[in-house]
């Protein structure tokens, strides 16, 4: 995309930042090797350490209700401030009542709010944000939340079932000029590509493979990332930071490098490893872990991906504001130290595997 393309990209009417974030991840971890250990007999490759794992009395309602409470501290507003709450997941609780209102009851948003769920596969986090940014940016808010959290399936002895973790992340979007970190441009790739899906009444999703990958994963990033950083005549250098959807550890270390960044500007978010794929959470839950240690000026390119498939992609500056708010709510390295490790077993029963007709 060219520089008189700058149409394309999503920019608000009025600048739009960060007002404050919040991440969550549950307690309990189930280690890649106890899969294996199930299914292959230990043979298997570990894509990742460990996953988390909801606990019995967790769900993406629960979570998100956390995670917007920690961003609510650090945005140091009313909850009746808050004009939209938007929660998005592919794994909602209820098949027909929003999570949404759940949460903007529980922190106290109701009933002067809107509401509403959003699916678009892993970026139904990032699909949040943006409309938010358009809510804000046009002036019809002044703040609202986006939230995105999963508490992500994966079928027993599937591949998915190593790397499906659980969490996620929630932002208050604000003016800029009250942010602690400025979204300076947004811009969205979509297409048709059916590489993963779940149709209705199926426990599990379903996957293509290989095909997951390349056409799907890696041309959409490449292709947002690239045409943004294009509108906004930037490159790699130009970003101190970077994270990526991260449904393993080889792809967002794959597409970083096929788009100019190194191992050290991603490693701050790349949380995979020790949380796994937290879907619609999996790229803003590695934000929030960066904007936990990111100094005043420091830059940030974020690209989500959502199978079916699209990628959103955001250019962001870290203002002064970060230094006193980051430390109003836990950190993101907070809840991945707080560990309980669990065996296959009690991970079946936390997550109903275990079922008897």
């Amino acid at each position: 995309m060219s520089e008189s393309n700058n149409n394309l990209l999503l920019k608000p009417v009025h600048p739009v930042g960060i007002v404050g974030y919040g991440a969550y991840v549950p307690r309990y971890r189930l280690p890649a090797s106890e899969v294996a250990r199930v299914w292959t007999d230990g043979q298997a490759a570990l894509p990742i350490k460990e996953k988390s794992v909801p606990g019995l009395d967790e769900d993406v309602a629960t979570m998100s209700i956390e995670a917007a409470r920690n961003a609510m501290r650090r945005a140091n507003i009313s909850p009746t401030e808050l004009r939209a709450v938007w929660v998005g997941s592919e794994s909602h609780p209820y098949a027909v009542k929003p999570t949404s209102t759940l949460v903007a009851e529980a922190i106290g948003a109701v009933p002067n709010v809107q509401a509403a769920d959003w699916q678009f596969a892993c970026k139904a986090g990032t699909e949040a944000m943006v409309a938010a940014i358009g809510f804000v940016g046009s002036g019809m808010a002044r703040y609202a939340m986006a939230i995105g959290m999963d508490t992500a399936q994966g079928r027993p002895g599937d591949a998915l079932e190593y790397t499906a973790g659980a969490g996620g992340a929630a932002f208050v979007l604000g003016p800029a000029d009250e942010s602690l970190a400025t979204i300076d441009a947004t811009y969205s790739y979509v297409t048709d590509t059916p590489d993963f899906w779940r149709r209705a009444y199926a426990r599990y999703p379903e996957h293509g493979q290989r095909f997951t990958g390349e056409p799907a994963y890696f041309k959409h990033i490449t292709e947002a990332a690239q045409a943004l950083m294009d509108a906004t005549q930037t490159s790699a250098a130009d970003y101190k930071y970077a994270v990526f959807h991260q449904p393993n550890t080889k792809f967002p270390q794959r597409v970083a490098s096929m788009l100019g960044f190194t191992k050290e500007q991603i490693a701050a978010g790349l949380l995979v490893p020790v949380i796994g794929n937290t879907y619609a959470g999996a790229a803003i839950i590695g934000l929030t872990a960066i904007l936990d240690i990111a100094e005043p000026g420091d830059r940030v390119l974020m690209v989500s991906f959502g199978s079916g498939a699209g990628s959103d992609a955001f250019a962001i500056t870290v203002t002064e504001a970060i230094r006193e708010r980051r430390d109003r709510a836990p950190r993101t390295q907070d809840y991945i130290a707080r560990r309980t490790l669990i065996d296959y077993a009690t991970y079946a029963r936390y997550r109903g595997k275990i079922t008897m007709k």
